[in-house]
């Protein structure tokens, strides 16, 4: 732990020189970071898939260096810090896992009451337990709340399918448009337990190698 600190330390330390020393990154603000932060976190997505241990260490910093590096500008505007970012994580895991620490670090809270949802025996209990918890305190009771307009389609449309089937509302069932039955493709892959988006970038890049080969 103390090693993993003081890398994290040192880190830290080179993410405020370049912001204070690189013509570059003073430049940068939230909205100019993001799309990079959003690239990033694509870059480890496909390291994971692909099972590439180096690749995924070397992703990880990456997106690693773009938490501090946002971390650092909440600070420069006295608006957080990476200190209030990992606090405020801890708070939130401590909140949404009961069957974990019970009602440790929720009362009297700031950020959330304490919950009374019961132990959790199975992966599919956590989940269950996790999303209430999440409606409860993000979205007050409401169905939906806010969904990112700029998720990727097939990661907002399986948003909007498990909030609604949380909510205990009928799922969609097909229909005639070509959207409906994109829709329906993303509600059969959520059911199975697979990410669509992952499952279909998998059977595009399969489409490419037989394409590549010529077999297709």
């Amino acid at each position: 732990m103390a090693e993993a600190a003081a890398a994290l330390a040192r880190l830290e330390e080179i993410t405020r020189r370049l912001r204070r020393d690189c013509p570059w990154d003073r430049e940068q603000d939230e909205r100019s970071i993001v799309p990079h932060t959003v690239e990033e976190a694509y870059e480890l997505a496909d390291a994971a898939e692909s099972r590439d241990d180096a690749k995924l260490v070397d992703e990880l910093g990456d997106v690693l260096f773009q938490v501090l590096f946002l971390a650092l500008l909440l600070e420069e505007r006295g608006a957080g810090s990476l200190t209030e970012v990992a606090e405020h994580c801890r708070r939130k895991l401590v909140r949404r896992h009961p069957h974990v620490f019970g009602r440790e670090g929720a009362a009297g809270s700031a950020v959330g009451p304490p919950t009374r949802l019961g132990d959790a025996r199975t992966a599919g209990e956590v989940v269950r337990n996790w999303s209430q918890i999440k409606r409860d305190e993000e979205r007050g009771g409401e169905i939906f709340g806010q969904i990112p307009e700029i998720l990727p389609s097939t990661l907002y449309a399986k948003k909007v399918l498990k909030r609604a089937q949380s909510a205990g509302a009928r799922q969609p069932s097909g229909g005639e448009g070509h959207g409906e039955r994109l829709l329906e493709a993303v509600r059969a892959a959520v059911e199975a337990g697979v990410d669509p988006e992952l499952e279909l970038r998998r059977a595009a890049r399969r489409y490419r190698e037989q394409v590549e080969r010529g077999s297709a």
